[in-house]
């Protein structure tokens, strides 16, 4: 069955995640979708110094938005940072340095974030990895779990409430077509009992978001939760994580505007507002979440066993503090630039 779920996940992939495949559906695009000014509306995206990241803060400051950007590399969101202050005029981008592998810190920045800005009204998961030796962070989570699915859960939860007070509230979590490829295993989340597949664990990771994002859209109905998928893209993340797809596909893949294109049109536009939230898009529409006859489809059992254990893994983060010498409690003010 996985061979299946490959072969036609691949095949679909030639015909509709390259940037032929973006040429053919952007003919139908409504251009006036981003006729929208934002000013006043600010806008987080984790990942935010190169990629799709990087393009998303672009094309948000362009348009007037506020634009908080989550970075890892202090040096890296610095440049990206002056480079989209330049192009769009706009001054309203800020920088947070954050390691979104860090649960912690993850908590301790979205717990900061609350106590400094009066709202919020989008947020981006962008922020990904993708590592093919299994490693654990200081937390003893695996890598990429601790980065694509614990990281993004702790951070959309912690700013639910930002988000609830904040005019036309939207989440829109960056996941991959590959999750078609994957069940959810709700009884190896972190990967500890097959053999470790960097490619197939990062797949994985992106099935939990789509879950992830159903289950918030049922219990959080003021807020726009959507998943998507950016296609086949050419990025530093994609020609460092997969030399040779990135070798083998070339010119096919898609540029990164092409890339960000869907997760700008999901911020931005009045009409994505209007679609039912929860659902998985691809070049600005709805698309099936799971392959015909693949057998991904999890029961309520398993999704509440997933949501279960993802609460209970964040328990202990929120409940620690630093305590300086003296004891008083570090109150986890994150790093604004």
């Amino acid at each position: 069955m996985s061979l299946y779920r490959n072969t036609i996940w691949f095949l679909n992939g030639i015909q509709q995640y390259t940037r032929k495949g973006y040429e053919a559906t952007s003919k139908d695009f409504e251009t006036k979708d981003f006729d929208v000014s934002v000013v006043g509306r600010s806008y987080m995206i984790t990942g935010a110094n190169s990629g799709i990241g990087k393009a998303t803060a672009m094309a948000l400051a362009k348009k007037g938005g506020t634009v908080h950007m989550v970075c890892r590399n202090k040096d890296r969101a610095e440049e990206a940072k002056s480079e989209i202050v330049s192009e769009s005029g706009n001054t309203e981008v800020y920088i947070h340095i954050l390691d979104m592998s860090q649960t912690r810190k993850v908590w301790e920045f979205a717990e900061g974030f609350k106590k400094e800005y009066p709202s919020l009204n989008v947020l981006i998961n962008n922020a990904g990895c993708m590592m093919h030796k299994r490693e654990l962070n200081a937390e003893g989570l695996e890598m990429n779990f601790a980065t694509n699915t614990m990281g993004v859960y702790i951070l959309t939860q912690t700013l639910i409430p930002l988000l609830q007070k904040s005019q036309d509230p939207r989440v829109i979590t960056v996941s991959s077509g590959g999750m078609l490829v994957q069940k959810l295993r709700a009884d190896d989340l972190q990967s500890e009992k097959a053999h470790f597949d960097g490619i197939m664990v990062y797949a994985q990771n992106k099935r939990q978001q789509v879950v992830l994002t159903e289950h918030w859209a049922n219990v959080n109905p003021v807020i726009h939760f959507s998943a998507m998928h950016p296609g086949w893209v050419d990025t530093p993340a994609v020609s460092t994580a997969m030399p040779q797809f990135h070798q083998m596909m070339g010119d096919r893949l898609r540029s990164v505007d092409q890339g960000a294109d869907t997760v700008v049109w999901l911020a931005l536009s009045r009409a994505a507002a209007r679609k039912p939230s929860g659902q998985f898009f691809q070049d600005r529409k709805p698309v099936p979440k799971h392959l015909s006859l693949a057998c991904t489809h999890s029961s309520a059992e398993e999704i509440h066993s997933f949501i279960t254990q993802l609460e209970n893994l964040a328990r202990p983060v929120q409940s620690q503090h630093d305590v300086d010498p003296e004891g008083h409690v570090d109150a986890a003010t994150p790093q604004f630039v």
